[in-house]
């Protein structure tokens, strides 16, 4: 079977590797479809070398069906259409004991700390599994993780209907929390200082501003009749966002960072201090998320088709990544069977 490996200095390997029988309680999968991120991105830069052994077969937001179980696994059968939730904690640390397991202390994230789906067949834990429709159609079903992110990021600002959400970037995630915010009832702006994802935002049906070209704080400031924003998420990744997104939320409201930042940045303190605000980080999700993702793909309200941007063959990943670089593409999934 074909995999992609990142090897290290900005560079993939397209390599061929025998195919392993799942080991107890794991069940094997072949992957459809593995869509890309800004996290596959970080990996690609060099931004988390110091944590992923290389050569190293990334990718975790996926689907596929079910093709072998290990000895131990019930309640599953090979065709199963499933996604993965790619998180595997240790179940002792504090934060597992807590009720915090998402995000354990000793976290093996599939496809970053061990292998993930970007080769024609997956080992994973069975219970990482999830069972998908079986009338949503697996590029589609790719979106899982991804919008599980977006909902576990308005989940934990308690965002309600009637309230004011910024959502500072434009990209795929920042497009998919404006959506499940607007389904939640919120009424969403999004900043965005690239032209396309601007008009691609206001295609969906959302206000957008351009922060080079406006005061985005007069902006908020007008738009919420001088209150400011109820919750702002981050999701840009930029040090001037960082800088100015506590200048957008009212007395008592909530930020939530949602991108990640390669390195340390400014914040405004002295404004969370005078105004209370709430900071908050939304790393990952938990399965609610996912179950919660699944029913909103299998309902429609995810734009699937304007979020995907195109579909490549496992072969042209590197291209894929060039242009997601680039700013030329909102999402792109490979087609890990194609070419195999």
């Amino acid at each position: 079977m074909l995999t992609v490996n990142y090897v290290g200095d900005r560079t993939l390997d397209v390599r061929t590797a025998d195919q392993t029988e799942p080991r107890d309680g794991e069940v094997r999968i072949r992957v459809a479809y593995t869509g890309l991120c800004g996290t596959d991105l970080h990996i690609l830069h060099g931004n988390m070398d110091a944590r992923v052994e290389r050569p190293l077969v990334f990718g975790h937001e996926m689907s596929g069906t079910i093709e072998a179980l290990g000895a131990g696994v019930t309640g599953w059968s090979v065709g199963d259409k499933v996604t993965v939730m790619p998180l595997d904690w240790d179940g002792t640390c504090p934060a597992c004991l807590a009720g915090n397991e998402h995000i354990c202390q000793n976290l093996n994230f599939i496809g970053i700390d061990s292998p993930g789906s970007l080769q024609g067949l997956w080992n994973v834990p069975a219970e990482t599994l999830l069972a998908l429709p079986a009338d949503i159609p697996l590029d589609h079903a790719a979106l899982v993780e991804p919008v599980a992110v977006a909902v576990h990021d308005v989940r934990r600002s308690d965002l309600t209907a009637g309230q004011k959400a910024v959502v500072i970037g434009g990209g795929p995630i920042g497009t998919l929390i404006a959506t499940v915010a607007r389904h939640t009832g919120a009424e969403v702006v999004v900043i965005e200082i690239d032209a396309q994802r601007r008009a691609q935002a206001e295609e969906l049906g959302f206000t957008t501003l351009d922060p080079s070209a406006s005061d985005q704080v007069a902006w908020v400031e007008e738009w919420t009749a001088g209150t400011g924003a109820d919750v702002v998420f981050e999701v840009s990744g930029a040090a001037a966002a960082v800088r100015g997104m506590t200048a957008l939320a009212k007395v008592r409201g909530t930020i939530v960072v949602v991108a990640i930042h390669p390195t340390p940045r400014e914040v405004d303190l002295q404004r969370v201090f005078w105004r209370e605000l709430r900071l908050l980080g939304a790393r990952v999700y938990q399965r609610a998320d996912f179950e919660t993702a699944i029913e909103l793909l299998a309902d429609g309200v995810i734009p699937t088709d304007r979020v995907i941007t195109r579909i490549v063959p496992l072969a042209e990943t590197a291209d894929a990544f060039a242009e997601l670089e680039a700013g030329r593409a909102m999402k792109i999934l490979v087609d890990v069977q194609a070419g195999a």
